[in-house]
């Protein structure tokens, strides 16, 4: 009845287990129903397992007296055959947890715990797979039956941790073994339709040779995405800086024509928007409006302002010349507020390294932690806006409601006009009021936020920044999409490619399609793709040649336990005679401690196997008498 909690058959899977858990999911494929069913078990297993309040920090240590052996045991047996989908079924088990506590706030505390311990066993149970089976397990996608009874969008494993931003599944080794290998390209997708993909090794796939890795397809590789996007953003800076030194350089009123430098710009904006509006339509079709985060709303009006600027620039060229001095001025200035905008997302760019990349992560949890400032600002600021005007009106004249709104702002920024209201006493007793209540409580308020939002940053920095990667890098290939066209070249793909696959006339069948992308692709491309084909054919760390990248990023020998390191032998002939190995591995290690488990879970051993003894001694005494 109990045997599941056995060591062989809890903790380590039998190879029975193995084929009837591969053979039931990758060939049975679940249907949503079935997969609801697993997660409502799993449910009704960690209700259980926690019927009241745990420290969610107790449940995610090691030792965690919750999450024991016997524990994970239990919850691998309770899938049945479909192990393979136990951690995606304990991630979506957890998001129901995190959706009863933020909708239920009496038992918040209960519902937090079950949402951590479901997350804590999907990471072990990860753990405790094979090695050549992590990339399924991680990669393979699924669908649950909603409340409303919809079918759930597809999603697997690492895509659902990463929408749930859980940063102790992604933070494990398995996870970020998988993001690394994605991100290098050493595991690639494959579409099988429907969105159904699947990761498998790219080296399976091709020959170890330059001209086997000189492959159109390596532009998706989010590693090359990101340095060809560092150095594209780079151009566009500097055109840009070239663009906004136009009207000082182009003196001459007869001057009504884009110049080469704005050409380039707003030719580059052109692809930004497209590509933005793509990235766009792919959070909502495949992920939820939740994904939208800081630097989307930064993106939007970085579009918006180029696209205002250009529309007023045409105008200004087809109008008349009073019309065209406006407009041209008017674009002009919308486009010197373009500038903050760029400049600030060149964080984006470069935060693939650790250091900028937390940073970011910083910045944008400090902004969403100043909603409640924001709010409480807004609110106070139309009710002292409405006091102020309304003893403006007292006299029986009024100015414009601008002036009011200024003078309000500049006692927020701490430059106060006080004479703005001299002759009027209780005009200035409400301003006094307005510059105390937002330099005395509101500030102190924003600052406690940020405060408190960088310290849960940093105290947690490692797990936090490893999520943000492993988003960054799925977000990048998270939209099944066999032919990459980086921007600006995605104009090539919109006005020159896609009509063959859209416009019925022209449309090529699947095959030759596939054909004109590589011919296209390998054209304009053709520089990177050497490089990139000669990078991984010579200097990858992978290969067997790749000392290099070893000497450069040394190998990591940490992780090595193998005998010949356990008990090593001596063959240096100035030392024959001498061991290292005087006391063998095996002895050195029983005075260790058994970090494994708890203290309480210690105890409880040794009571349970002084029990045993007793009982023995009991039998034994009982049978002489």
């Amino acid at each position: 009845m109990s045997g599941f909690l056995s060591p062989s058959q809890g903790l380590v899977p039998t190879d029975e287990e193995d084929r009837a858990s591969l053979i039931s999911v990758r060939s049975v494929d679940p249907s949503p129903d079935t997969l609801s069913k697993l997660i409502r078990r799993l449910r009704a297993l960690t209700l259980t397992l926690l019927p009241v309040e745990v420290d969610p920090e107790s449940i995610n240590e090691p030792t965690s007296r919750v999450i024991t052996p016997q524990v994970i045991a239990a919850y691998r047996a309770a899938a049945g055959d479909f192990v393979e989908a136990l951690p995606y079924c304990l991630l979506r088990a957890r998001a129901e947890f995190m959706w009863d506590a933020n909708h239920n706030p009496a038992d918040y505390g209960e519902n937090l715990g079950r949402a951590v311990a479901c997350e804590v066993l999907a990471r072990r149970i990860v753990h405790l797979s094979e090695p050549d089976r992590i990339a399924t397990i991680m990669s393979t996608r699924y669908q649950h039956r909603q409340i409303d009874g919809d079918e759930s969008e597809m999603a697997s494993a690492l895509e659902s941790a990463i929408d749930q931003h859980c940063t102790i599944f992604l933070s494990s080794s398995e996870a970020q073994d998988v993001v690394n290998a994605l991100w290098g390209g050493e595991l690639v997708q494959k579409n099988n339709g429907k969105t159904d993909i699947e990761y498998v090794s790219y080296a399976d796939t091709r020959e170890n040779s330059f001209w086997g890795h000189l492959d159109v397809s390596r532009l998706s590789v989010p590693r090359y995405q990101n340095m060809f996007r560092i150095f594209v953003w780079f151009f566009f800076l500097g055109v840009y800086s070239q663009a906004v030194r136009e009207p000082l350089d182009k003196l001459d009123p007869n001057h009504t024509t884009l110049d080469e430098w704005e050409f380039i710009l707003y030719f580059m904006a052109l692809a930004f928007v497209i590509e933005d509006m793509y990235k766009f339509f792919t959070l909502l079709k495949f992920v939820t409006w939740r994904a939208f985060s800081f630097w989307n709303a930064v993106t939007f009006i970085t579009d918006s302002l180029l696209f205002a600027a250009f529309i007023l620039r045409v105008i200004g060229i087809q109008g008349s010349p009073e019309q065209q001095v406006s407009y041209r001025l008017s674009s002009f200035q919308v486009l010197s507020y373009v500038a903050p905008f760029i400049w600030m997302k060149l964080i984006t760019v470069f935060d693939g390294y650790k250091y900028i990349g937390t940073m970011q992560i910083c910045v944008a949890r400090m902004l969403k932690e100043s909603g409640i400032f924001f709010a409480l600002l807004s609110v106070l600021a139309i009710g002292f806006t409405q006091g102020l005007y309304a003893l403006d009106a007292a006299d029986g004249s009024t100015d414009s409601p601008m002036v009011t709104v200024n003078v309000l702002i500049q006692a927020l920024l701490q430059a106060p006009d006080y004479q703005r209201f001299d002759k009027s006493p209780a005009g200035m007793w409400l301003y006094y009021l307005w510059s105390a209540v937002t330099a005395i409580v509101l500030l102190n308020v924003l600052i406690s936020l940020f405060s408190s939002a960088y310290s849960d940053v940093i105290d947690d920095a490692e797990a936090q920044y490893l999520a943000f990667f492993a988003q960054k890098t799925v977000g990048m290939i998270r939209a099944p999409d066999s032919y990459v066209y980086p921007a600006p070249f995605n104009l090539v793909e919109v006005f020159f490619v896609a009509p063959f696959e859209l416009i019925p006339g022209l449309k090529l069948n699947e095959k030759h399609y596939a054909k004109l992308n590589r011919y296209v692709m390998g054209t304009i491309f053709i520089v990177p793709l050497t490089f990139i084909a000669l990078f991984e054919s010579r200097f990858s760390r992978n290969k067997p040649n790749a000392w290099l990248s070893n000497w450069f990023r040394g190998d990591d020998e940490g992780a090595g336990d193998s005998p010949a390191n356990r008990n090593p032998t001596v063959d240096d002939p100035k030392c024959e005679g001498l061991e290292i190995s005087k006391v063998p591995f095996e002895e050195l290690v029983k005075v260790f401690p058994n970090t494994q488990m708890s203290s309480e879970a210690i105890i409880i051993k040794e009571l349970n196997s002084l029990k045993k003894q007793i009982e023995t001694l009991t039998k034994a005494l009982e049978k002489q008498n």
